[in-house]
């Protein structure tokens, strides 16, 4: 696998479970080419929803940062929403998934999936 190494941060951190959880779902599907990508896109009822998703893609604008042996990739459009934001995985009675804390977000939807 080909490290990429890019010169500036994205601001965005994933935690220690979060970590671990993207590296037991990439070594369930047998990969080890595939980074987790954040990104901020138009939609929901906020105005910007977030997009997690494996990507084996690092175009020469995103940002690339490793926490725990996953890279984490932003895009250089969802930087700006995105800095200061936190990654998680949350595994209890009430919830499980990733969850990000946003500290740029000023209000959310009541879904939870989108914000503004």
């Amino acid at each position: 696998m080909t490290e990429i190494v890019t010169e500036r941060g994205h601001g965005v951190s994933l935690t220690d479970s979060g970590a671990a959880k993207v590296k037991s779902l990439l070594e369930a599907e047998g990969r080890t080419d595939l980074r987790l990508r954040v990104a901020v896109q138009p939609g929901g009822c906020s105005g910007l929803i977030y997009q997690l998703y494996f990507d084996e893609r690092v175009l020469d604008t995103d940002a690339v940062v490793e926490f725990g042996g996953v890279g984490v990739v932003v895009d250089k459009m969802s930087v700006p929403y995105l800095d200061g934001a936190s990654i998680d995985f949350q595994d209890t009675i009430q919830s499980q998934g990733f969850t990000i804390d946003n500290p740029n977000a000023t209000g959310t939807c009541a879904c939870g999936d989108s914000f503004h």
